[in-house]
């Protein structure tokens, strides 16, 4: 199946990691398999057939502890959709599923990077 888009930029749009003192990050340290990771992919029609794709990753703690980091990553991602593409369904499975399926391997690894290196 070929692809009926192509991916002209993606770049990291925003970035965002606190840890407000060392015992945060110790007691973070020790407890990261707490946090959660949320999803969220939200797109913007710019023109002549060109969208901004931008899915977001935050890892944070839910528990109502005094302690606690938080990470976020917001990957911006602009496509030209091919104009063979008409109906709804196709615009949505390209950008909920393609695109990010397209991209994780790249949001993963700079995320990854702003975890290990915070």
């Amino acid at each position: 199946m070929t692809e009926k888009f192509k991916i002209l930029a993606k770049y990291i749009k925003d970035l965002s990691s606190e840890t407000p003192d060392i015992e945060t990050f110790l007691f973070v340290k020790d407890n990261i398999s707490k946090y959660q990771l949320n999803i969220d992919i939200t797109s913007k029609a710019l023109k002549n057939k060109l969208v901004e794709v931008n899915t977001t990753l935050k890892f944070e703690d839910k528990e109502p502890n005094e302690k606690k980091s938080y990470y976020e990553i917001v990957y911006a991602t602009i496509i030209k959709v091919e104009d063979e593409v008409k109906e709804k369904k196709d615009l949505e499975r390209i950008i909920l599923c393609d695109v990010p399926t397209k991209i994780y391997p790249d949001l993963e690894n700079a995320f990854l990077n702003l975890i290990h290196n915070s």
